[in-house]
């Protein structure tokens, strides 16, 4: 069994108006629906511990198919920056075209650029940003890369898996 598509990424924003805007003004990603919980749900379910708990939930298209899943709870927690070598998520990336064009209209929108446009040894390439909470997003062109891997990703997948990176997928020795 192998999975059919990537589904979504779940986030949870200080400021539910606020990511609706951000996502759609910036990115070209429309707000699809929305949900409020029960406050029992919110308690049981997300283990928020408070009498009168909320918590908002919204469905934000990707232009191509990917969701951005948004959760605005009250009460909330602060947000913390997530250092690289921290296992689990350190970011999120959108395919875009036009690298530079995207990096000048997000530092002229006033959205926090965290690095320049670079390119990889690989040959796409990338810039990151930090959303209004901090959270990482990366921007990559992958150029002509972006066909290769829509056209030809399942078959190059099913080659590498069998050669160059067959050792990435045996399973390791007993201690």
């Amino acid at each position: 069994m192998r999975a059919r598509s990537f589904s979504h990424v779940g986030l949870t924003v200080s400021d539910f108006n606020t990511a609706v805007r951000f996502y759609a003004d910036h990115f070209g990603c429309p707000l699809v629906g929305v949900a409020d919980t029960p406050p029992d749900r919110v308690r049981t379910f997300f283990g928020v511990d408070h009498p009168a708990p909320s918590c908002k939930i919204g469905w934000i298209r990707v232009p191509g198919g990917g969701v951005l899943e948004i959760f605005a709870f009250e009460p909330k927690l602060p947000p913390e920056r997530i250092p690289w070598p921290r296992v689990g998520l350190t970011h999120f990336s959108f395919n875009v075209r036009n690298l530079q064009k995207w990096h000048d209209r997000l530092q002229a929108a006033g959205v926090e650029i965290v690095t320049r446009p670079e390119k990889s040894p690989r040959g796409h390439s990338f810039f990151f940003i930090r959303d209004f909470d901090g959270n990482l997003i990366e921007l990559m062109d992958l150029g002509v890369m972006y066909h290769v891997l829509n056209w030809l990703g399942p078959l190059g997948g099913w080659l590498f898996r069998r050669g160059m990176y067959r050792q990435y997928y045996e399973t390791p020795p007993s201690r």
